[in-house]
């Protein structure tokens, strides 16, 4: 039997995706408490994020950049999803400007524990680590994550990272244009 590498693209894809969630949820956190969601889209859903970036290009000047990127996701074909709830740890560090956890919840409560995005960004890197070490391109992307938000694929995180991952010649995500 022979093996065409464009015909088993997309399942590598895959397997890198699902290699890039298990270090995501592995990756040490604060307290060892896991807020994390963590998920990965292809097909349907990865056009739908498309379709919600560029909606939210057009009608924001500011986030034109967002049209770019839904490209990048389309040309990737896979996508990892990794986001963070909202929630205190109970340390009282300050580092979220407030004296103690309970004051900064009942004066700001939407504004994130420190260690929730901290954590957050610990998972991406063992993320992308992985998708380096199997030699796929990637790139950590703000801009899938409000779309995702907005799709209602993240139910359970209030911050959101796009990872969308690509096996071709040239990746996609290099030689950007600003927008």
């Amino acid at each position: 039997m022979v093996h065409n590498e464009e015909n088993t693209r997309h399942e590598a894809l895959l397997a890198v995706g699902q290699k890039m969630m298990t270090a995501a949820r592995t990756a040490p956190k604060a307290r060892g408490i896991d807020y994390l969601e963590i998920k990965m889209v292809e097909g349907k859903e990865l056009n739908d994020l498309a379709d919600v970036m560029r909606r939210i290009a057009s009608e924001n000047p500011a986030k034109a950049f967002m049209a770019r990127d839904a490209g990048n996701i389309e040309a990737a074909g896979v996508v990892v999803l990794i986001g963070t709830a909202n929630s205190v740890l109970g340390l009282n560090c300050g580092y979220c400007g407030y004296a103690t956890c309970a004051l900064k919840q009942s004066e700001s409560p939407k504004a994130p524990c420190a260690f929730n995005p901290h954590d957050m960004g610990i998972a991406i890197g063992s993320a992308v680590s992985i998708a380096a070490d199997n030699r796929v391109d990637s790139r950590v992307m703000y801009s899938v994550g409000v779309a995702a938000l907005e799709c209602g694929i993240m139910t359970n995180s209030t911050i959101v990272m796009g990872i969308p991952i690509s096996i071709s010649g040239k990746s996609p995500f290099f030689d950007r244009q600003p927008h």
